[in-house]
């Protein structure tokens, strides 16, 4: 299987989701299948097969992340060129035609959270903004229209 790459800080959140399904959600859900098990016939029981349920997502949830974690690949930013985009590089451009800037995290596909500026380095934006240095410009076919992105500051955290 193929590594996937993830900043420390995302290696760090699926390890404490990890950590909070099995010494959190599993526990209480093993006790909601006993309780709902009390109540009697379980073939009529709407709380039994809620609980089985979410049973059966928590144990998929689990093996998920835990496989995310054997093969992530921690990219640790201080050890990368930083004069130019890379993996975990906090990108500031200006859109030159709609003449607005914007802030793009570098991150690996499982990380990626374009609401809060985070796009994969698989994405077109994360595509073009690898390797540029600060005056560079990159440029982004979409279907609506082809973008092209000043980069204006690259830093690491």
């Amino acid at each position: 299987m193929q590594r996937v790459p993830l900043t420390p800080d995302g290696y760090q959140k699926l390890q404490e989701e990890l950590e909070r399904l099995l010494k959190v959600d599993r526990p209480k859900n093993i006790k909601d299948i006993a309780e709902a098990r009390a109540h009697g016939d379980l073939s009529e029981n709407a709380e039994y097969h809620a609980a089985k349920e979410k049973q059966s997502f928590i144990v998929g949830k689990i093996q998920e992340l835990k496989t995310k974690l054997a093969l992530a690949e921690v990219i640790d930013p201080s050890r990368i060129n930083q004069s130019k985009a890379a993996f975990g590089a906090k990108v500031k451009v200006l859109d030159i035609e709609a003449d607005e800037e914007h802030v793009f995290t570098l991150v690996g596909a499982d990380e990626a959270d374009v609401r809060n500026g985070k796009i994969s380095i698989n994405s077109p934006v994360g595509r073009s903004l690898l390797g540029k240095e600060v005056g560079d410009t990159a440029i982004i076919k979409a279907p609506a229209r082809t973008m092209e992105y000043e980069i204006l500051e690259i830093h690491f955290e």
